[in-house]
């Protein structure tokens, strides 16, 4: 169930056909998802809700072609390995996988021997993995590493251009936002004709924020419906929250993959993912201390800038490569943020309700409940609003 499904109108920018990153041409994501028992936590043993997401950039080669990206940090409480390079040499190499925080190394441990197993020439490989990480350890036994190397390779398999599974699957399985139940989320937009035509798709992981923070389209949904009305995952503050097992409300954090069709420069993708940021804004992030709020973006609407790879290839001594120009970025400024913000009420609402370790619950948000609230503020299609 996403927002467009519902009737809300996030933004004023049509999406695309699947609302999905996958709208972006070659763009394909896959999940694998690991849900097992139930009751008190054993470390090793579960409760386990958690899993692993991934992004293709391309239908080509991924691991030989590189696109261009930008990153952005908002708040580095946080994990995105291969940064240094994208800001480095502005090239997205590989995938890009999500997961919770402790599994990351072997996650990207995975994705490299994933590239050797899959590279097509012989020789020795050079690989930065990318992959991203939220905490889901009020939900899940985060300690007892049961991501292994297999889930990643099934998430590759899994890997799809269609319509994209969200809420409690992948690496977005036993994520919290704004004290719902939270997780993947996706979301695209469309610029006009004039403006390019361009799309910009958002995937989203979200495991932020706090209740009466929360606002979707405007309306502040948080502190409608608070944690009195719908409990919190988190402990009461009386009762000691921000312990060591169970962080306080807001401490959790985002990663932000904004992918489009747009021929951007490095430099640009920058600045489109500088603008994602805006997108958390509007629900309400103040990109707590405590959050890791990082956003990768990248852009293939340059192909071919290297295939470094083949042996015996001469690489040439330059390569033609298009550009949107500066001054006419705003559309896709807009695009990003609108599509951002959708992404992760999407997020929510296709979360569903989920007991994880010792009990904890994380309740999903409402639907009836969201659409009532909407419409007390003139939106939404109970609101009587065209």
């Amino acid at each position: 169930m996403s927002a467009r499904d519902l009737g809300l109108r996030i933004g004023r920018l049509g999406p695309g056909k699947l609302d999905a990153i996958t709208d972006v041409p070659g763009v394909r994501v896959g999940h694998s998802t690991i849900v097992s028992g139930e009751g008190p936590l054993v470390v090793g043993t579960g409760p386990v809700r958690t899993g692993v997401t991934v992004v293709m950039p391309h239908a080509g080669d991924v691991w030989t072609e590189p696109v261009f990206a930008g990153c952005h940090r908002l708040n580095g409480n946080g994990e995105l390995t291969g940064l240094e390079w994208i800001r480095e040499a502005g090239l997205l190499g590989g995938p890009v996988a999500l997961t919770n925080t402790h599994s990351v190394g072997v996650v990207r441990d995975a994705l490299v021997a994933h590239a050797i197993g899959h590279r097509r020439y012989g020789g020795g490989l050079w690989s930065l993995p990318v992959v991203g990480e939220t905490w889901d350890g009020g939900l899940n036994d985060i300690d007892g590493f049961h991501v292994r190397p297999a889930h990643l390779d099934a998430a590759i398999e899994a890997a799809s251009a269609g319509p994209v599974a969200e809420g409690n699957v992948g690496g977005g399985t036993g994520m919290v936002c704004h004290e719902f139940k939270g997780g993947i989320g996706t979301a695209s937009r469309l610029t006009a004709d004039r403006d390019g035509g361009w799309v910009v798709g958002v995937l989203v992981q979200a495991n932020y924020g706090e209740r009466e923070q929360l606002r979707v389209d405007g309306v502040p949904v948080g502190l409608e419906i608070p944690i009195s009305e719908v409990p919190s995952p988190y402990p009461p503050e009386e009762t000691g929250s921000g312990s060591p097992s169970v962080p306080e409300p807001g401490a959790g954090s985002i990663i932000v993959i904004v992918a489009t069709d747009a021929p951007l420069l490095p430099h640009q993708c920058r600045r489109i993912a500088q603008r994602a940021s805006l997108g958390l804004a509007r629900m309400g992030s103040a990109a707590n201390n405590s959050s890791g709020d990082l956003i990768l973006a990248f852009a293939i609407g340059n192909r071919g800038l290297s295939n470094a790879d083949e042996p015996g290839r001469e690489v040439p001594a330059s390569v033609d490569v298009r550009m949107v120009p500066d001054n006419r970025l705003t559309p896709l400024f807009k695009a990003t943020v609108e599509a951002t913000e959708a992404a992760i009420v999407n997020a929510l609402l296709a979360a569903r309700t989920m007991v994880g370790r010792d009990g904890i619950t994380a309740h999903a948000l409402d639907h009836d409940r969201l659409l009532d609230v909407m419409a007390r503020y003139g939106r939404g299609p109970r609101s009587g609003a065209r």
